[in-house]
């Protein structure tokens, strides 16, 4: 099926809505998942017991501030640039070490969503007061174009949470590479990589008993509900996670319970779904030493030191550009 011209569409939500579901197989982009609601639930996911992410990066953060912070330091003073900062909880650790030890420095974070920034703003006001906060909303790639008009001293950027994780190895070459490009020889990046491991506990952190990652992914079927006039049935759709212990991929989909068509109005589209045909929801990329490496070699930095947690399951690498 063709694509409409691009008029049509009051916004980018529902151009990748349209382009997402006519093609084969079906997808959604997972950037969507993060309204106010999807926000919430991801908060959520954070604190189950399952999701080891966050206390493995949390592990390192604490155990290492202080080796974290020295290789960030400058004597002029550094920019701490955040993409995908979220709430900032484990950056607080960071800020706070910062901040105690009168290191002069100005906290950027980035993030797609103007309600976790708002929120992260005012958190910083009342916890950490002394912290220079200058927010900025946009996605990843927008912010890579503005990153190298910070140069008139050193450049810390940090990446947490695994997000580089969402993009598949040629999309991390091109983002890690834009990265570098806007780097010069002082700057740094401090990025979070989830490392390979058991497979069960790999599906169990995106497949939770309580079934709020499923809340989570089919937040997308309720935006298309809520902003683009769509008709889809939440309980029609199955929540389904794969992980290939090979290429180390873990993949969520939702997938039609039954043979179905959903009315989209503001897109004008009604779309055909087979009984047990899937729509593609996330990635969640899974790394080991060398791959973390190739993919710094293909895009111009190279790995200055690594911190890993007590059990091994993530690590967080310093690189810098060649």
């Amino acid at each position: 099926m063709k694509n409409p011209p691009e008029t049509m569409f009051e916004s980018a939500f529902a151009e990748d809505t349209y382009k997402g579901l006519t093609s084969y197989p079906k997808y959604l982009l997972s950037k969507y998942i993060y309204d106010k609601r999807g926000d919430k639930l991801f908060q959520k996911i954070m604190d189950m017991p399952e999701y080891y992410l966050t206390s493995s990066e949390f592990d390192i953060i604490e155990q290492n501030a202080h080796s974290i912070i020295k290789s960030f330091s400058s004597k002029s003073g550094f920019d701490l640039i955040e993409l995908g900062a979220g709430d900032g909880k484990k950056t607080k650790i960071i800020l706070n070490k910062l901040v105690d030890e009168n290191i002069e420095f100005n906290y950027l974070p980035v993030d797609i969503s103007q309600n976790v920034l708002d929120e992260l703003k005012e958190s910083l006001r009342n916890e950490i007061p002394e912290v220079n906060v200058e927010v900025q909303q946009g996605t990843y790639f927008k912010t890579l174009e503005k990153l190298s008009e910070y140069n008139t001293r050193k450049k810390v950027i940090i990446v947490l949470g695994s997000n580089i994780g969402n993009l598949n190895h040629k999309e991390a070459v091109d983002f890690l590479g834009n990265i570098a490009e806007a780097m010069s020889e002082e700057d740094m990046l401090f990025m979070g990589f989830d490392q390979k491991k058991h497979p069960q506990k790999i599906l169990d952190a995106y497949n939770d008993s309580e079934g709020i990652t499923e809340d989570f992914n089919k937040n997308l079927l309720v935006r298309i509900n809520n902003e683009l006039e769509g008709e889809f049935d939440i309980d029609n759709f199955l929540h389904w996670e794969t992980y290939d212990p090979e290429t180390g991929t873990a993949k969520s989909f939702l997938v039609s319970k039954k043979q179905q068509n959903i009315n989209i109005k503001k897109i004008g589209l009604e779309v055909n779904f087979e009984a047990w045909e899937s729509i593609h929801t996330e990635i969640s990329q899974k790394y080991d030493d060398s791959i973390v490496n190739w993919l710094a070699d293909e895009a111009g930095l190279s790995v200055e030191k690594s911190f890993q947690d007590r059990e091994n399951c993530y690590k967080n690498y310093i690189f810098r550009r060649k």
